[in-house]
């Protein structure tokens, strides 16, 4: 039996557990669960604009069943429960010169052909105690040094387990190990790697890692500021430490400013040469509708910044395509939101933003990198009628470089919507 089938036995057995406990104590298990059904239509096209791209563009459209459900705990002083997350993704059109989108699962035999279909069913076993709660099995960590990824059909998943604790007021905690990944596009859980996106000169004797540690502190002090301390460790590649504070100064009625604060320092581990300090701010100014946020990131050390692949990186400047976490580079941002349910149209909301890279050391007798990415958000959610909460999301992405990456043209069109079972 593989590591794997172990797993997948050992959380049968603990929901098999679970629902066998006698009705008076089934209670609220049964009476606290709640399921929905989303279904998520992703359409992703994505041309590829430099000189011999040695693809000329991905371009996919897929259908996307994500079923969650959630069960209540069992009375008592130590309660325990169970949670499910059934995926399921059709190809709707791709062609093995289209694929690679990241929505659809790629076959063994022909890599460039996309599968008709693939899905996962994942289970997790968890225990209340108090205010703490322990989850075993399937996971979606999200916090700044692991943040699972759910930005194409169905979302990236993680066997291990997760302790989280609100003890003390206003404080939460954090703390686990997870085990392994399974990304986006994929049905089979694999060891955890590091990202190879960019310029970031990372270099390690090892291909993967069994073994991510997480640790991470958040303190509310007031209902605008709160303060964060994270850590991470992916055995064999690297440790890392962040802390981050955000805070919303009231300026006037309608009117805010909120500062988000980020740094993180990540060293190398196992053979690993990560070295790299990593400092990001953003302000954003909020009048009325309107928000208009300014931000810096800048990178320093032997490399760039360091997470496991597949995933989110908690960086002010991680956005659509790129995360300007490069080598040396130093980057901004500009963005501005806008609100539509000033005018009359609840639901319609707009997002753009620039950002720019500059200083990418790419390596002696090389002239620096640069970057530039502009994005542009238009969402709407229907608010009444037969189709109320329908959502349609259109993601436009513009990006070009200079001396190294892609020149990229992006489209991303979403049509969601989420069914409550119960």
């Amino acid at each position: 039996m593989d590591r794997n089938t172990r797993a997948i036995a050992t959380r049968l057995m603990l929901a098999g557990g679970v629902i066998s406990l006698s009705a008076p104590a089934m209670a609220d298990f049964l009476q606290d669960s709640k399921a929905n059904l989303e279904l998520r239509n992703f359409y992703f096209n994505r041309d590829f604009r430099q000189d011999n791209a040695a693809q000329s563009k991905q371009e996919e459209w897929a259908q996307g069943f994500l079923l969650r459900y959630e069960s209540g705990f069992t009375e008592g002083s130590v309660g325990v429960g169970i949670d499910a997350l059934g995926l399921l993704g059709v190809k709707l059109d791709s062609s093995p010169d289209r694929a690679g989108s990241g929505l659809l699962l790629r076959s063994r035999t022909a890599p460039k052909d996309a599968k008709d279909e693939y899905g996962e069913l994942g289970l997790t076993a968890k225990v209340r105690a108090s205010k703490t709660v322990l989850k075993l099995g399937t996971l979606q960590p999200k916090l700044p040094t692991i943040l699972a990824n759910d930005s194409r059909l169905l979302p990236q998943t993680f066997e291990g387990g997760q302790l989280t604790s609100l003890e003390v007021d206003s404080l939460t905690v954090d703390a686990g190990r997870l085990g392994q990944v399974n990304q986006r596009d994929s049905t089979d859980y694999q060891d955890m790697a590091i990202t190879t996106t960019g310029a970031k000169n990372i270099v390690s004797h090892h291909v993967g890692s069994d073994k991510f540690d997480f640790a991470s502190l958040n303190y509310k002090w007031t209902g605008n500021l709160s303060t964060g301390y994270s850590y991470g460790h992916l055995d064999n590649f690297y440790s890392q430490h962040y802390v981050n504070l955000t805070y919303v100064l009231p300026v006037a009625p309608g009117q805010s400013l909120k500062s988000d604060l980020r740094f993180a320092r990540s060293t190398g581990d196992g053979g690993s040469n990560v070295d790299n300090r990593a400092l990001g701010a953003m302000f954003t100014y909020t009048l009325g509708a309107h928000a208009l946020g300014l931000g810096y990131q800048g990178m320093s050390g032997n490399t760039g910044f360091a997470y496991v692949n597949g995933t989110d990186a908690f960086l002010v400047n991680f956005v659509q395509i790129g995360d300007f976490a490069s080598k040396d580079e130093k980057s901004w941002q500009a963005r501005y939101d806008y609100n539509f349910a000033a005018l009359g149209i609840p639901g319609l909301t707009f997002m753009t933003r620039y950002l720019n890279g500059s200083n990418i050391d790419l390596g002696s007798n090389r002239p620096e990198g640069k970057e530039w990415e502009r994005d542009t958000d238009i969402g709407y959610v229907i608010q009444a009628g037969p189709l109320k909460n329908v959502g349609v999301k259109w993601r436009n992405a513009t990006v070009r470089s200079t001396n190294f990456g892609n020149d990229l043209d992006e489209n991303r069109l979403i049509v969601s919507y989420s069914l409550p079972i119960w």
